[in-house]
Formats: C-alpha cells, sequence, structure tokens
C-alpha cells in the first residue's frame, strides 16, 4: 500500500493530501530514510512523522485497504 494512503487509513494523517503535502516537505520517514508519498508500507515497518516541534514513530502491524475508526489504532503501535 502507498504510505500517503496507509497514513489516511491509519489515521495518522487525516486526509491523504495533507499526508501528501508531509511526504513532500521530508517530515515522513520509512525505517530511517526520507520517503515519498508513493512508497510502498509493509509489516515490520518504522515509520517516522515530524509534526512541528513533536515526533511521532510508529510500527506497522497490519495493513488494510479500509478502516472503521476503532480499527484504525489496531494498524500500529507507538515506540
Amino acid at each position: 500500500m502507498r504510505l500517503d494512503k496507509y497514513l489516511k487509513v491509519s489515521r495518522l494523517i487525516k486526509r491523504r493530501t495533507v499526508a501528501n503535502e508531509a511526504c513532500d516537505a521530508g517530515r515522513v520517514s520509512i525505517n530511517g530514510k526520507t520517503a515519498k508519498a508513493s512508497q510502498e508500507v509493509k509489516t515490520g515497518d518504522v515509520i517516522e512523522i515530524g509534526f512541528g516541534t513533536k515526533n511521532v514513530k510508529v510500527e506497522v502491524l497490519s495493513i488494510q485497504d479500509t478502516s472503521k475508526k476503532e480499527e484504525a489504532k489496531e494498524l500500529f503501535r507507538y515506540l
């Protein structure tokens, strides 16, 4: 699954366009490397997102095309 879509489905970022912009600005990295929005996300990847002064680091646990609000928390775990 594409990185920008995963960020939206997992609800780490609300909108796919915002996720796309964050990737273009270089604020998102996968396994320590700056990632583009089109990069594929796999189970076990570590995603780090920079939100202003705060950094969020998560590990991908599963990948789904869609998820409900309650299920979105099960797609990743905070590190």
